[in-house]
């Protein structure tokens, strides 16, 4: 029971901050088209289109008093995993002559009130092989 106790405040603080972070982008003109679009074991948590570019968001949601910062979870294996995710997106959706980006929003919980920072093209593909 401890363990449960555990995992279901994170849970629930990630998806308050995919709100967060859905409601944000909205407010800059950004629609939302997919949440947590899955395949296999990759997932996308946001995908929207920014005027004419597809955009994949990924969203990392942490507590004030958790040690790191929300990009501290963006390292190359999960960029990797971003962008294998992002071409099985495009592969079925048919869409690799639509211009992409991925972008990266940080929440933080500050017990209850919820900070979002945007990061417009977090990571492009140069070096990644």
């Amino acid at each position: 029971m401890g363990l449960i106790a555990r995992i279901l405040p994170s849970r629930r603080r990630g998806e308050q901050g995919e709100e967060a972070a859905a409601r944000f982008l909205k407010t800059r003109g950004f629609r939302v088209l997919e949440r947590n679009w899955r395949y296999r074991q990759w997932e996308l948590d946001l995908i929207c289109r920014d005027r004419d570019t597809l955009v994949f968001v990924e969203v990392k949601t942490r507590a004030a008093t958790t040690m790191g910062s929300p990009a501290d979870g963006l390292g190359r294996r999960k960029r990797e995993r971003l962008v294998k995710a992002a071409s099985r997106y495009l592969s079925t959706k048919n869409l690799w002559d639509m211009p992409c980006r991925f972008d990266f929003v940080a929440v933080v919980d500050r017990e209850g009130s919820l900070e979002v920072e945007h990061v417009e093209n977090a990571f492009d593909l140069t070096g990644m092989e």
